[in-house]
């Protein structure tokens, strides 16, 4: 490996602005600041609903019913 061209990595702070959690990872960088995480994502959490106003599930659960 060549010296002096490959990045300094320290540990950095990673702060999730929605849920407020914070995670220590490695960077280049002493801190991020992120949107959002696995900490409050509806697909981790568990709290994901299906927006359905026009009925499309029901139909297609109708349509492919097993008999």
């Amino acid at each position: 490996m060549k010296k002096d061209i490959h990045p300094k990595y320290m540990p950095c702070k990673v702060i999730c602005v929605t849920s407020g959690k914070q995670i220590e990872v490695l960077s280049t960088k002493p801190e991020l600041k992120i949107d959002i995480s696995s900490f409050c994502h509806p697909f981790y959490t568990g709290s994901d609903k299906i927006a359905d106003t026009t009925g499309r599930v029901e139909r297609f659960r109708k349509k492919y019913q097993k008999s």
